[in-house]
């Protein structure tokens, strides 16, 4: 083994050792968050059970919000490792380790010697390393797209039609993960890229037969037969999850338009300070390159060596913020196939510099001080407590030992150590996250927590109803107790969706109501001479359990 594969092989322990521990570490630390986690974990569950990888249901009733990817994945997952709330988060960290490997080869070949670092820093972005343990379709739709775009561009330098047959072909993976997002996506890139260049051949030539033959031997055996099965898909996935969530706020999730600036500033932690210039950066290339009458490449208008690679970033990086800046609904996942293009831009901006200014220096090892403190602090802020002066005063020392300790191994070392000194205070925020703050965040964030409660009370089987608390309760609980869990005020069980008219649903045998704490009068009203009885509480998610007498 000659000396490049040995310093090859390294490189790759190294990657796979930093996305082990950013996206496989305590996976079960605590339990699952969310509405979404345990709610995809538990129809995977019934998927597995009834051996039908065709229909998800919820309770036994269809639920068609999202394709089967997921589910597929969780199911084997759950085969391999059996069931459990950290299996069924395993196939997002193995996608986030795609795309971080994705990038490693990526750059490897177009910045040859920026691929370690490149690597390095789309692992330890918080926006990855969040969606990447969570058990949710974000990182499962964001993967492929981004594995696809990268093959895009390599198919795009070299005209070899395996990379635009691999491209079409992730694309329709993007598609059993989540729907049209993925190609919706990917024809506005490759189309505003073609608008740079000034030239419509690009997106012309991207069109390909076999390509296109090849993304629907792969979407539509699924999407045809859970059409069969299930013939309200169409209405419900295409119009309702898809054209209303994004033109209506159907679902509630209206945010500002300009939302998604702080979603990606926070995802992109601890890399922000770089990243926000070689973003800007990446920008002016751009509107250089359109303004070049010829939209030829040359030394003298976007710099040397610049294959317009940074200017196919940028627009990989701002067309999905943008697009779902438009969108009614917000939430913070939809822009992660912005993310490894961000981390890309910003391997090549700090591989690209020299020396690195002072002041970003400063303000990259201060954040990464604020970064520590967060995690630290993060278990306090959830029960709602300041902690104690003590502790204050270690918190801060510890902080400004993490800036210094930044700031003079760059100012000494110079780039070259930058990322493996800010690997520092993120493995000791994510390590203190997920062992000493683990279980503070189970108890008030996870239902988890919930029925461990229960099964002290005696109550861990049986019929459960909830009234008035969050629907992450009622999700996590539907998991944790693998039964349907029913609420008071609604027409069925918690699989109904919100806009299900008002009505009442009180379990007529002896079951346990699980409601805010001092609501027992309320309860009492909703099922009138039946005997109620408070059976104990919960503190850290301010619940309490009353036991409702069967029906007469």
């Amino acid at each position: 083994m000659n000396d490049r594969n040995k310093l090859l092989a390294v490189q790759l322990v190294l990657v796979l050792g930093v996305c082990f521990f950013f996206f496989f570490f305590g996976l079960g630390a605590f339990g699952l968050l969310g509405a979404d986690e345990p709610r995809y974990a538990q129809i995977a569950r019934e998927m597995l059970a009834r051996h039908d990888w065709i229909l998800p249901t919820l309770n036994g009733a269809p639920w068609l919000e999202k394709p089967a990817l997921l589910y597929w994945k969780i199911m084997n997952s759950y085969n391999i490792f059996g069931v459990s709330d950290w299996a069924a988060r395993v196939p997002a960290a193995f996608h986030a380790t795609a795309v971080v490997f994705g990038i490693f080869f990526f750059m490897r070949r177009f910045r040859f010697a920026a691929e370690l670092d490149a690597a390095m820093i789309a692992a330890s972005s918080a926006g990855m390393i969040g969606f990447g343990r969570g058990a949710s379709t974000d990182m499962l739709v964001s993967a492929p797209f981004a594995l696809a775009m990268m093959c895009w561009w390599t198919w795009h330098q070299t005209s070899k039609k395996l990379w635009l047959l691999l491209f079409y072909g992730l694309l329709g993976v993007g598609a059993l993960a989540k729907g049209p997002v993925a190609p919706a996506l990917a024809v506005l890139v490759v189309g505003a890229y073609a608008v740079l260049r000034r030239d419509g051949k690009i997106f012309l030539r991207t069109i390909s037969i076999p390509g296109f033959a090849l993304f629907f031997a792969i979407v539509l055996p699924w999407y045809l037969a859970v059409q069969h099965k299930a013939p309200q898909f169409f209405r419900v996935f295409f119009i309702e999850h898809n054209l209303e969530r994004f033109g209506t706020n159907l679902y509630q999730h209206a945010q500002p338009f300009w939302y998604y600036i702080p979603v990606f500033v926070l995802a992109t932690l601890p890399w922000t300070v770089f990243a926000l210039p070689a973003l800007a950066g990446a920008g002016r290339d751009a509107m250089k390159l359109w303004r070049n009458v010829n939209a030829e490449l040359s030394a003298s208008a976007v710099g040397p060596a610049d294959d317009g690679l940074s200017g196919f970033l940028f627009l990989w990086t701002v067309v999905p913020i943008v697009f779902f800046s438009i969108s009614r609904a917000k939430l913070p996942g939809y822009i992660l196939p912005a993310i490894p293009a961000a981390a890309l831009l910003t391997a090549d901006y700090l591989h690209r510099a020299r020396a690195i200014s002072r002041v970003k220096v400063a303000l990259h090892s201060l954040l990464c001080a604020v970064l520590l403190v967060a995690a630290l602090m993060a278990p306090f802020a959830m029960v709602k407590q300041a902690p104690p002066p003590v502790l204050q005063i270690g918190m801060t020392i510890t902080g400004a030992l993490i800036a210094v300790m930044v700031l003079l191994m760059v100012r000494r070392e110079g780039i070259r150590i930058l990322h493996f000194v800010t690997l520092v205070p993120t493995i000791l925020a994510v390590a203190f996250l997920l062992r000493p703050a683990a279980p503070t965040i189970d108890r008030t964030l996870s239902a988890r927590a919930v029925q461990a409660r229960l099964v002290e009370l005696g109550q861990g089987k049986g019929t459960v109803a909830v009234f008035h608390v969050k629907r992450e309760v009622a999700y996590g609980l539907d998991f944790y107790r693998d039964q349907p869990i029913f609420y008071y005020g609604f027409d069925g069980p918690i699989d109904m969706p919100p806009k299900t008219p008002p009505g009442q649903m009180v379990p007529l045998e002896q079951h346990i109501v699980i409601a805010r704490q001092g609501s027992y009068k309320e309860v009492q009203e909703q099922v009138g001479a039946r005997a109620v009885a408070s059976i104990g509480d919960f503190p850290p998610q301010h619940l309490e359990f009353f036991l409702v007498s069967a029906a007469k």
